[in-house]
């Protein structure tokens, strides 16, 4: 019984971790964001092709700082092709 709870105590603050941050998936890199605030919505996020400008519509993404990091994909996939 006691195992059993450490085990939900750890599980439960894992999961307030993971609730606490964006996970972005982009084409070649993934990106963590702190959220402002705790929620389920847009904690796993894939943004692979052209998915992107949908992500810059959202708002809880924005405040969390998400154009910052699609310019800086954008300029990194750049310096790559050229």
């Amino acid at each position: 019984m006691k195992k059993l709870l450490i085990g939900l105590i750890i599980l439960a603050a894992v999961g307030y971790g993971l609730l606490s941050y964006h996970f972005i998936l982009f084409d070649g890199s993934m990106k963590i964001l702190k959220k402002t605030s705790i929620a389920y919505e847009n904690t796993f996020v894939d943004a692979r092709g052209t998915k992107k400008l949908e992500l810059a519509l959202k708002p809880d993404l924005i405040a969390a700082g998400i154009n910052d990091v699609i310019g800086d994909v954008s300029k990194s996939i750049k310096k790559e092709t050229n």
